[in-house]
């Protein structure tokens, strides 16, 4: 990773430092706004880099490594993907036209020429207005709301619209769902009607808003993408919200926001959070202002999300001013507030344990559940990792004399490579987890877990779904090639074999993440697109045909190498022995397991959820958001709603696959006890 970021960073730096001044001061003007594209920050992204960093893509890229017709296809294909999502604002003409004066964009690019990404938005702000004015127009004093309106709103399951008629007639029946959703938080018509129309003003402003910096950026993002799903372009606002996913931690107030026409709401409160602990803020407070310690404060009514949240992070022990407003009976307060910015740690999406205290046949077990969201790793000395944190719940296990282990990865999408690699091998001795192709490399690499110890010998689950991805899937792969778990959940894993690097750009001008390999598991197997199945197959919401690897853009291809199991990962006796998972255990787990989700009420639900979705296919119905309204005020006294993390705990396990997988693993422990049973009466 280090010498593959020093290469590309050094071939940038020697790229950007040989344009002429010539070339400089015909980029100065490029600079200059064109139509309605704002002026882009003043060290932001230039066209002329965007050929350099097309290059980097492919040089590091699995499959792809030249331009040529087929990628320029896709490029477009990508672009007006990323330019108008919904298929709502362009025509099929539009797409015409813009396929035409993108054509050639490999050779326009090289030449430092960006125009047609400006024309593209151009035209795109265009057919916003156009769009806002019929709308706001047919929301008129003659308008009437329908709720016998169906539509299908899938982009993928529909084409472009043929011309402007066809496109407003499309959106009459989109502003009919719009506005049913307002109703059915118990506003009035009339202020529905206001909501919408003020969304469609604020769109067009956002869209006046567009920097070249954001063109390009997004042109590149659609770049990577048409390389592979997991390719991508990150600017550098991107960049900051990855690293602070990746490290766990943020020095802020600690709350999540969100945007909801035009206001900055807060979600939920971080418990331990300065916010939290400050009593001040609640959720659904809006802010409408932010200051630093000292200065005016600055109105973020109608700022963009990012833009907001930059302003209220901040190094620990500065202070930050708000002025929220909280709705406070039929009326609303204004409130000024200063809170002291401390760091953050994100703990819902770190490691837990779960001590539970079950009975079978009479006897009482111990179990241990962990909760694994993510496989988080911050590179700076002394910060979390997931692995660390895992080994120091499995020594409270051990402690606590547990009977055995479920590890949940059902949430978990992915992370660390290093730390699925550690954390597979905590429950081994040593030996191989993971084998990664590389283009750099040229050959195939084998990661193994080299620490001796096994942190956990007992019996142990793995619970996955179709979400469960990356390192989950090498870590629960990895697993049940070794017959060291019985792995739990969704008919199969994600599907994600692919390994991504992210290589940051000199200048601050974000980073590439690019699709540099392969992996593979100890069986041999790729876990693209197949993804890792389940030994024991539970019902569940993410199991529809949509989700997956598959399904997505480009996904590449999978591969199979020969198998590479470690016999140095097999202890059979002494310490830190483990039983492997015998073949006939597999068929009494299933016949088990089915038997008590057949009876399961909550499974049965799950089943009758998943068969409405796919009766209802792809169109949306306004009466059915309007009879949902119990449902969606439900949700919303949800959202209000400050649970504490023992309010959390209570309801992650009542879910039903949490229960199921104890089960499993209740079964697995008489299995195992049984059959030493067994050999110790041979033996004797």
């Amino acid at each position: 990773m280090k010498k593959l970021l020093f290469i590309l960073l050094a071939g940038m730096v020697f790229s950007v430092s040989s344009f002429s001044q010539s070339e400089d001061e015909e980029m100065e003007k490029r600079k200059k706004p064109i139509g309605a594209i704002a002026l882009q920050k003043k060290d932001g992204m230039e066209c002329r880099y965007i050929s350099m960093i097309e290059d980097g893509f492919l040089k590091y890229h699995v499959s792809y490594n030249k331009r040529d017709k087929e990628l320029e296809t896709r490029v477009i294909e990508q672009h007006l993907k990323k330019l108008d999502p919904s298929k709502i604002y362009f025509t099929q003409e539009d797409t015409e036209r813009l396929k035409e004066l993108m054509k050639n964009l490999f050779d326009k690019t090289k030449k430092n020429d960006c125009d047609f990404l400006v024309e593209a938005q151009n035209l795109l702000l265009k057919r916003v207005q156009e769009r806002a004015e019929f709308a706001k127009k047919f929301l008129g004093k003659d308008y009437k709301f329908d709720d016998k309106t169906e539509f299908v709103y899938d982009p993928d399951q529909k084409k472009f619209p043929k011309n402007q008629d066809e496109a407003n007639e499309f959106l009459k029946k989109y502003i009919h769902f719009q506005i049913s959703n307002y109703l059915a938080t118990d506003l009035k018509l009339k202020e529905a009607i206001d909501k919408v129309k003020k969304n469609y003003d604020l769109a067009v402003k956002r869209m006046k808003e567009t920097s070249l910096d954001d063109l390009y950026s997004g042109y590149l993002d659609s770049f990577a993408r048409s390389l592979d799903p997991h390719s991508s372009f990150f600017s550098r606002d991107v960049l900051d919200d990855f690293q602070i996913q990746m490290s766990l931690s943020l020095e802020g107030i600690g709350a999540t926001l969100s945007s909801e026409n035009g206001f900055t709401v807060v979600e939920q409160l971080v418990p331990g959070g300065a916010a939290a602990k400050s009593g001040l803020v609640e959720p659904q407070d809006k802010i409408i202002a932010v200051g630093q310690e000292k200065g005016e404060m600055e109105n973020v009514i109608d700022m963009d999300l990012k833009d907001v949240v930059k302003k209220i992070r901040g190094p620990k022990g500065t202070k930050v001013r708000l002025t929220i407003l909280r709705k406070e009976g039929e009326g609303k307060k204004r409130k000024d507030i200063t809170l002291v910015r401390d760091k953050v740690n994100l703990e819902d999406e770190a490691a837990q344990i779960h001590f539970l205290d079950k009975e079978i046949n009479g006897q009482k077990k111990k179990i241990g559940l962990i909760n694994l969201p993510s496989f988080y790793a911050d590179s700076k000395r002394g910060g979390r990792s997931a692995a660390d944190d895992m080994k120091k719940l499995l020594k409270q296990a051990r402690e606590n004399k547990v009977d055995g282990i479920v590890l949940d990865l059902s949430n978990n999408g992915g992370g660390s490579l290093d730390d699925a690699v550690n954390i597979a091998g905590l429950f081994f001795k040593t030996g191989n987890v993971v084998k990664q192709s590389s283009k750099t490399e040229g050959r195939e690499q084998v990661l193994e877990d080299t620490d001796k110890m096994v942190d956990w010998a007992g019996p142990m689950v793995v619970l996955t779904s179709r979400i469960s991805a990356s390192a989950s899937e090498i870590v629960s792969g990895a697993l049940q090639d070794y017959k060291r778990a019985v792995v739990v959940g969704g008919d199969h894993t994600f599907g994600k074999g692919s390994v991504q690097s992210v290589l940051p750009i000199p200048g601050q001008l974000g980073a590439i993440k690019v699709t540099v390999g392969m992996f593979f598991i100890p069986g041999g197997n790729s876990t693209q697109h197949r993804g890792v199945s389940a030994d024991v197959t539970l019902p569940g919401p993410y199991s529809t045909d949509e989700i997956g690897e598959k399904s997505l853009d480009y996904s590449l291809p999978p591969k199979k190498v020969e198998p590479f199991l470690s016999k140095e990962a097999y202890v059979t006796e002494g310490d830190g022995s483990w039983k492997e998972i015998k073949e006939d255990w597999f068929k009494a787990l299933k016949e088990k397991s089915s038997q008590r989700v057949d009876k399961s009420t909550d499974f049965k639900k799950v089943v009758e959820d998943l068969k409405k979705a796919k009766d209802k296919g792809k169109v949306i119905k306004v009466s059915d958001v309007l009879k949902d309204k119990e449902k969606n005020e439900k949700t919303k006294k949800d959202k209000k709603k400050r649970f504490s993390k023992d309010e959390r705990n209570k309801e992650y396990l009542k879910r039903a696959d949490i229960n199921e997988s104890i089960q499993v693993l209740l079964d697995l422990i008489q299995l195992e006890n049984s059959n030493t049973i067994t050999e110790n009466s041979k033996k004797d």
